[in-house]
């Protein structure tokens, strides 16, 4: 009877300690996968919530001016908007453009920047906020030519993204 005991007591203990060993093994795989769950599900919401839309354009000579509105309920910050890439230039010969933090007459062909803080940003607060407004002025690499369809297209460091086509004046 007491070799019973003592192998049952035995086998227990072997059991407890396996299972020490699994949860020691697992959790930190369990928790790793949690944590890249939550990271690319606020990414996706992220996503969701942005939403912008090209209001206006403008283009004569040598620049294109666009206006975009946020419309969704993500607040988008300026150095994501610094970031972005911008395409513009004649349907079919359009160039990917370099951003740069100038006053628009300072721009060189295939430039463009924002004009965000002077005026735009209605709270001052660096953001472009859901119901403001952006302009964007852009450079293309060949000038446009009057009566010229013009294309132009801004995405977002996220991968949101609005293209418009129009006539240059």
């Amino acid at each position: 009877m007491s070799a019973e005991t003592i192998t049952t007591a035995l086998f227990l203990i072997t059991a407890v300690v396996a299972s020490a060993v699994l949860i020691n093994a697992v959790y930190p795989v369990i928790q790793n996968m949690a944590g890249t769950f939550s990271s690319s599900t606020h990414e996706s919401d992220v996503r969701i919530r942005t939403d912008f839309k090209i209001i206006a354009t403008f283009a004569s000579g040598e620049t294109a001016q666009v206006w975009m509105k946020n419309i969704g309920s993500e607040r988008i910050g300026l150095a994501e908007i610094q970031r972005a890439d911008v395409f513009c230039g004649a349907v079919g010969s359009f160039d990917h453009l370099t951003y740069k933090d100038v006053v628009p007459e300072k721009l060189a062909n295939g430039e463009w920047t924002e004009e965000f803080e002077t005026g735009y940003d209605l709270n001052v607060n660096s953001f472009w906020d859901p119901g403001e407004t952006l302009k964007v002025t852009a450079k293309p690499k060949t000038p446009i030519h009057s009566g010229s369809n013009v294309y132009f297209q801004f995405a977002l460091p996220n991968g949101i993204w609005r293209s418009n086509e129009f006539t240059a004046s």
